[in-house]
């Protein structure tokens, strides 16, 4: 079995930085090989949205990227805290399953922690949303990493909060810069995994996306 791209930059520093993208426009395999040629290497896409439903736009983002010969294409829950939603248990199991019935196959889940109005005004409420979400996703066989920053992890469960440090960090810090520098320790964690430098962009071949890196 493949390790996610995640995987091998824990397992060892690679020589050069890697730039890549996130987005939720539709994406068609031209699109990959065109970003391909400009030297993205990796992709991230929501696969769960704000609505409380599976977004299988971004399901088939990732068959797209697949099919393109993209290695490194994971996926993100935007947890829906809406009234009638499911649960944040059923939220993932729902995203996994959807996933595996579609046959779209991702490195790794990441969890979209930032502000929202529906995120409960109790940081335990909320500690608990993240601890289902992410025993349900390593009970079906996923490896998950938080996508967030120091404002909104102390915003929803509180900046010390470090049940989850283990896990890696993609860090919400639109300075534009593709590197590290600026990330202050928080939430147990002493450095990202992945910076998203810089948000909306409307990047080339057609695509507006997020920008990321890691080295």
């Amino acid at each position: 079995m493949r390790l996610s791209w995640f995987s091998l930059l824990i397992l060892a520093h690679a020589a050069n930085a890697y730039i890549g993208l996130d987005g939720i426009q539709t994406m068609s395999v031209n699109a990959f090989h065109c970003l391909a040629s400009q030297g993205y290497s990796f992709y991230v896409t929501r696969v769960y949205s704000e609505t409380g439903h599976v977004d299988l736009n971004g399901v088939n983002n990732v068959k797209a990227g697949r099919a393109a010969g993209w290695r490194d294409v994971d996926g993100y829950i935007y947890p829906s805290r809406r009234a009638g939603s499911p649960s944040a248990t059923q939220q993932m199991k729902d995203t996994i399953d959807t996933l595996n019935s579609q046959g779209a196959v991702i490195g790794m889940i990441w969890l979209d922690i930032e502000r929202d109005p529906e995120w409960s005004s109790d940081l335990g409420v909320n500690q608990q949303v993240i601890r289902d979400l992410v025993k349900q996703a390593e009970a079906m066989g996923k490896k998950v990493g938080i996508y967030t920053n120091n404002n909104n992890w102390a915003a929803i469960v509180g900046i010390n909060w470090s049940e989850f440090s283990s896990l890696p960090l993609w860090w919400a810090n639109y300075n534009g810069q593709q590197n590290y520098d600026g990330f202050v320790p928080f939430g147990g964690w002493t450095r990202p995994a992945i910076h998203q430098y810089k948000g909306t962009t409307s990047g080339p071949c057609g695509v507006s996306m997020d920008l990321n890196y890691y080295p």
